[in-house]
């Protein structure tokens, strides 16, 4: 009797510490994650002497915080943001544009060679894209596309492409096929099934691609300082790579903080936006039936 209360007592014990355990082990995951976010927020609106300071001051008081590396940074960077904007969302639509009826087709018209074509976009999609450099520099210099934000629309599509395709495909096969069935009694054909039917439906599947379409090419950075050398073309990578400080060994911290923190602003915004969209993308392929 006096054992089965002692394994009873055990037991309470572990299950009181268990929600202890699960937040201390939350807590320890959201600081791994967001303490070099939080770092780089500190730096951007620290003053030059208090980034400089030894020992490192990690929460600066009042008078160590300033403006200056944000003022720094002046219009000429909200140009780069446009560059930016303009390449990502570009090439995203032309992502979704080619890639829903590619993905439509392949899930549901049964066409010769099927299962080759899709074993080709995945090795596409698994092959490193850095290994293409070379030879999309070939292409550039031969079309004259340098200096030019098609240098960088048409790789980033071509990128992303088959990524697109196999995320959207896998939403197109578990849509209901009662649907597309009636609609063809309806009279609907192919083309305006998709449109008016089938692309509502996975609306989350969209944005999701969508989403994940534009951070690459937001982020992209091997080809944009390749393919672009005109100033006012510079994506927002490029111009953070090439900001300076006052001479050739003083590396400025604070205004590669500040741009950084300002470059990764949009997309935080865009994220909070679809949100809800997002995790319906992501939760959709989850449960199937």
């Amino acid at each position: 009797m006096a054992i089965s209360k002692l394994d009873t007592t055990q037991k309470q014990t572990h299950r009181s510490f268990k929600p202890v355990f699960l937040f201390l082990g939350v807590l320890f995951t959201v600081i791994f994650c967001l303490a070099p976010i939080l770092w780089q927020i500190l730096t951007s609106f620290k003053t030059n002497e208090a980034i400089a300071s030894i020992p490192t001051i990690y929460f600066p008081s009042f008078n160590q915080l300033t403006l200056e590396h944000y003022i720094s940074l002046g219009l000429p960077f909200l140009q780069y943001v446009l560059n930016s904007a303009f390449v990502s969302f570009t090439s995203t639509l032309f992502c979704l544009a080619i890639g829903a009826p590619a993905a439509y087709t392949l899930a549901r018209l049964r066409i010769p060679g099927e299962n080759i074509i899709l074993g080709f976009v995945l090795i596409v999609t698994l092959f490193p894209y850095v290994l293409l450099f070379l030879g999309l520099l070939e292409v550039v210099k031969f079309f004259g596309l340098g200096n030019n934000y098609l240098a960088l629309i048409i790789p980033y599509t071509a990128i992303n492409l088959p990524l697109t395709i196999l995320v959207l495909r896998s939403f197109f096969q578990q849509l209901p096929k009662d649907l597309e069935d009636s609609a063809k009694v309806d009279g609907y054909n192919t083309v305006s099934m998709l449109l008016n039917i089938v692309l509502p439906m996975t609306t989350p599947a969209l944005i999701t691609t969508g989403i994940l379409t534009f951070i690459f090419a937001w982020n992209e950075f091997i080809f944009a300082l390749t393919f672009i050398t005109r100033e006012n073309l510079y994506t927002i990578p490029v111009a953070v790579a090439q900001l300076g400080g006052a001479s050739v060994y003083e590396i400025p911290y604070g205004p590669i903080a500040a741009a950084t923190i300002a470059g990764t602003l949009p997309l935080i915004i865009l994220v909070l936006i679809f949100q809800r969209r997002i995790v319906q993308g992501i939760t959709a392929g989850a449960v199937k039936g």
